[in-house]
């Protein structure tokens, strides 16, 4: 009996559809200083962001044939350690696609319309200062005819310039890897009808100093990939949005080119320093937080446990 440790938790339906093929999952969670001993059952483990697999825990687990991270990046896997150990590494880079592109939006629009600001205040302050409200957040903008810089090209970059098209914005797709990209809009849930069309790329310094809003979509860096040199040389008043990974924006630069009036205000889901962001962060009235949620929707986890499961099975056939 193969058994399968998803340690990070499964969606009911990817648990079912290995079940029905044999496997035994189960989901009670190992803590990572436990893990590398309660591991010993398992032939596969499904870990999510949470869960580090380094080379000690597969060099003491000689059984484990599959890890499998329930979403895009791999960044809590040793990929030269399983390559080194013969275990086969899976993740599920297209599932969450949308997902995260959408979330991305949500932050722009709570950003251009004051809905991370008027949501704390209406609650203390709507029923005596409702006028004066009004007032505060009636200079909201529309995201149609503005300009969005893209820097990441993958499946969330192209998904989120899908959206912004539709929306009316103006794509500046950066990506050095890329010439030119080319998006599929459907038209309906069908798909029976779509528009497919090239976005020419363009460099990240030319992006800067026209782009409203700026939108990250790239994997983990060594150093962050706006600082304060990018902050200087964008256009006053812009947006930036983080759903990728903490430390590719400065967020001191950040917090103190909003502080200066150079960035209007930022949406940010990841952190550095995650699970503990800084106060500095956390704290000011011209961000839009989430924590990490980019991939948590219900439509993004089923997708997520059908296709590490088919991945599974495929393997095993």
């Amino acid at each position: 009996m193969i058994k399968v440790l998803a340690n990070d938790g499964i969606h009911p339906s990817g648990q079912k559809m290995l079940e029905d093929a044999g496997f035994t999952v189960e989901t009670d969670k190992i803590s990572q200083s436990e893990l590398k001993e309660g591991l010993a059952p398992y032939q596969i483990l499904l870990v999510r962001s949470a869960t580090k697999v380094r080379e000690d825990l597969m060099q003491a687990n000689p059984q484990l044939k599959i890890v499998g991270r329930a979403g895009v990046g791999l960044d809590n896997i040793d990929l030269k350690a399983a390559e080194d150990c013969k275990v086969k590494v899976i993740n599920t880079p297209a599932a969450s696609s949308r997902s995260v592109a959408e979330l991305a939006v949500g932050h722009m629009l709570s950003l251009s319309r004051f809905l991370h600001f008027s949501n704390r205040e209406m609650p203390t302050k709507g029923k005596d200062e409702f006028k004066a409200l009004k007032k505060n957040y009636s200079k909201g903008v529309e995201l149609k005819g503005k300009t969005i810089g893209i820097i990441g090209m993958g499946r969330i970059g192209t998904e989120l310039a899908k959206i912004a098209v539709g929306f009316g914005m103006n794509v500046m797709a950066v990506d050095p890897n890329l010439e030119k990209v080319e998006v599929q809009l459907d038209l309906g849930s069908d798909a029976t009808q779509s528009v497919r069309f090239d976005l020419n790329t363009v460099s990240k310094e030319a992006m800067l100093s026209k782009a409203d809003y700026i939108s990250i979509h790239i994997p983990s860096s060594d150093k962050p990939i706006l600082g304060s040199k990018e902050f200087e040389a964008m256009k006053k008043g812009v947006f930036i949005i983080n759903t990728a990974r903490g430390g590719v924006v400065d967020e001191l630069a950040l917090v103190e080119a909003i502080d200066k009036g150079m960035v209007a205000g930022a949406g940010l889901d990841v952190f550095e320093g995650e699970p503990q962001p800084v106060d500095s962060v956390l704290q000011h009235p011209k961000i839009s937080l989430s924590p990490h949620t980019g991939a948590s929707t219900v439509e993004a986890q089923e997708r997520i446990g059908l296709e590490l499961a088919e991945q599974i099975i495929a393997f095993y056939s």
